[in-house]
């Protein structure tokens, strides 16, 4: 065959329509995201009964497709008992554990904008049974809110940070209860239907899929303004002690004065809305940084106000949020700057330095404790531990030790302004770092990314 009949074929097969992947191509996560489309926008639509947590609802995704699909996959767990593509009804099936395989009933062109509409109806909490759901049952609600998945129990989605997009949800409850997620609120809540509320919402800018968040129960929602005038909306669990939520509003509440300090060392705020939710006691695990409206687990207050967390999980509306992991290999690129900045918060607040804090942990950690036999640039599954933090953080400010503090602040101000919006790995990472401070990094990444040891440093950055 000759060079312009091959060339003539492979076109005829690209252009054939094909099954899209059923995982984005991700090597932590195989099945994690599909192939074949990217989502541009989210509208999801619910009715939920904090009573039974009955889930019912549609979601309807505007996307691009990348190849001529014949079917394409949906990362979703909850029944479902229609979907339709472009306006027609498709079949679908499961897959695995997680995937909707969905058959348009017409083959779908390459470059083609389709909508995709599921209607569903469950109880999440007991989708894929005991020990495997993120769904978080509450005593007088639900809170969706995990990493690397939750998608999965309350809309359909290619679940993978990178594939972001825009997002509506309006969410019908009981009256009396709240529902809090995402963005701004365009509108008051509404009377739906006798003895039922819409709260809706709106995130203008992309999203990953982990980072949207949905709050149901008994919320105190305090609405005010930053300084520049941007909505600042949090939402405290009327279940929380007196003690926590004291705790809880000293540390929330410093949100917009965080968030304006943290502007100053990494560029403008990159959405529209502020705050922070804080769930009922003992129903979550920890802090996530939920795009514009962080949630903090009760716990984080039991031992009385924590601003450095507030300072963590905004940071990652930066770095995580707004520049997005390509794969979930590079989870340092979110939790080691996100962490630095709580040192850099510390030093701020005129409390232990971000040297001391180096300091403490290099001299303390022996160097044959996982934390330095685990290289963070590729930890493996699961690629969120404490290392991935700690050493992170440690890797930055070596870093700003390396290139000085002017270099050091342009490249996270560059980092953020050159993929504000997308997604970006450790190799861009390490390139611009390399261009900004003009100096050879590779030897010092490998040493503190890739390397299962205890790097060496100057006697002057390990207290000596």
């Amino acid at each position: 065959m000759g060079v312009t009949s091959a060339l003539a074929a492979l076109t005829l097969l690209l252009a054939a329509p094909q099954p899209g992947a059923a995982g984005i191509g991700d090597a932590y996560y195989p099945d994690y995201g599909n192939g074949g489309y990217d989502v541009d926008h989210y509208d999801i639509r619910l009715h939920y009964q904090p009573a039974t947590d009955e889930l019912a609802g549609t979601t309807t995704l505007r996307a691009t497709t990348t190849q001529a699909l014949s079917s394409f996959d949906l990362d979703f767990v909850l029944q479902v008992s229609a979907v339709q593509v472009d306006g027609r009804p498709a079949r679908f099936t499961r897959q695995g554990d997680h995937e909707l395989v969905v058959t348009p009933a017409r083959p779908l062109p390459r470059h083609h904008t389709m909508t995709v509409r599921v209607t569903y109806a469950d109880v999440p909490s007991t989708a894929l049974g005991e020990g495997f759901t993120v769904w978080n049952r509450t005593p007088d609600g639900a809170l969706a809110a995990g990493e690397p998945e939750i998608a999965w129990w309350w809309f359909p989605s290619n679940d993978h940070p990178k594939d972001k997009a825009t997002f509506d949800v309006a969410v019908t409850v009981p009256d009396g209860v709240e529902a809090i997620s995402n963005g701004t609120m365009p509108r008051p809540p509404a009377p739906a239907s006798p003895g039922w509320t819409t709260w809706t919402w709106h995130e203008s800018s992309p999203m990953t899929t982990y980072a949207a968040q949905l709050a149901i129960g008994q919320y105190d929602i305090e609405q005010t303004r930053a300084p520049n005038g941007r909505p600042v909306i949090y939402a405290y669990s009327r279940l929380l002690t007196p003690e926590l939520a004291a705790a809880a509003r000293q540390s929330v509440s410093r949100t917009a004065e965080i968030v304006q300090w943290e502007s100053t060392l990494f560029g403008p705020y990159p959405f529209d809305a502020e705050g922070g939710v804080v769930p009922p006691p003992g129903v979550w695990f920890g802090a996530l940084e939920n795009q514009t409206r962080p949630t903090y687990a009760a716990k984080e207050f039991q031992r009385g106000p924590d601003t450095a967390v507030v300072a963590h999980e905004n940071a990652h509306q930066w770095f995580g949020d707004a520049v997005s992991l390509s794969r979930w290999q590079d989870i340092w690129l979110n939790e080691a700057f996100a962490t630095y900045t709580e040192w850099l918060w510390s030093e701020h607040e005129g409390s232990i330095s971000a040297q001391q804090n180096f300091d403490e942990l290099y001299n303390g950690i022996p160097a044959d404790d996982p934390m330095w036999l685990l290289p963070i640039g590729d930890p493996g599954v699961p690629p969120i531990t404490y290392e991935v933090y700690l050493r992170g953080a440690m890797t930055m400010h070596q870093l700003r030790r390396t290139v000085g503090d002017a270099a050091f602040f342009a490249i996270l101000r560059t980092w953020y302004a050159e993929h504000r919006g997308g997604n970006a790995t450790t190799p861009q990472f390490i390139a611009l770092a390399e261009r900004v401070s003009g100096k050879q990094l590779r030897a010092f990444f490998q040493a503190w990314l890739f390397t299962p040891a205890k790097p060496s440093v100057p006697p002057t950055a390990a207290g000596g």
